[in-house]
């Protein structure tokens, strides 16, 4: 029987990949790819997050699975919002709050004469020409084709993760 763990406890990297629901290599890997991740580390290099490092790779899990951003994508969103908005993002999906940082297009039903502001980020807001009827169901068409290619990216990438442990495998031999 497992003792559940204080919400300021830290965590091992096995306990953030279960909390997380990701693998443990892909906290690795954020490591090296994110330089804004760094989990305290004992003796032998085990690593230990924080409170505040969950928030931040749960920010960062919403970024590139929820949100379908690429991993430069992300960077750019550490660049410009800084480390404490993506671990907003990540405190906000914790408490179960809808987290959306993409631009929405409303329904055709909003009069063409209004003008719209695309919220990109907490950190700045533009006002957008005012869309035809015509040019947001080209833009929408275009979305759903973007979320097609990135379905199909995931999965070419999850194929590629089940190929190269084997691989690294084969050359050990």
């Amino acid at each position: 029987m497992s003792v559940a763990k204080s919400a300021d406890a830290f965590r091992t990297i096995s306990e953030a990949a279960h909390e997380l629901d990701v693998p443990q290599h892909v906290l690795r890997h954020w490591e090296e790819v994110f330089g804004q991740v760094r989990p305290m580390r004992r003796a032998g290099g085990r690593r230990y997050y924080r409170p505040l490092d969950i928030d931040l790779l749960r920010g960062i899990r919403v970024l590139l699975y929820e949100q379908r951003y690429t991993t430069k994508g992300v960077q750019k969103i550490f660049k410009d919002e800084g480390v404490k908005y993506v671990s907003e993002l990540g405190r906000r999906a914790a408490a179960g709050e809808s987290v959306d940082v993409r631009p929405v297009l409303e329904d055709d039903a909003e009069a063409p004469d209004q003008t719209e502001t695309l919220e990109l980020g907490a950190a700045e807001a533009f006002k957008a020409a005012p869309l035809s009827p015509d040019m947001r169901r080209a833009l929408k068409a275009l979305l759903a084709r973007l979320e097609n290619v990135q379905d199909a990216l995931d999965q070419a990438a999850l194929a590629l993760e089940a190929i190269e442990p084997e691989q690294g495998e084969a050359a050990a031999e």
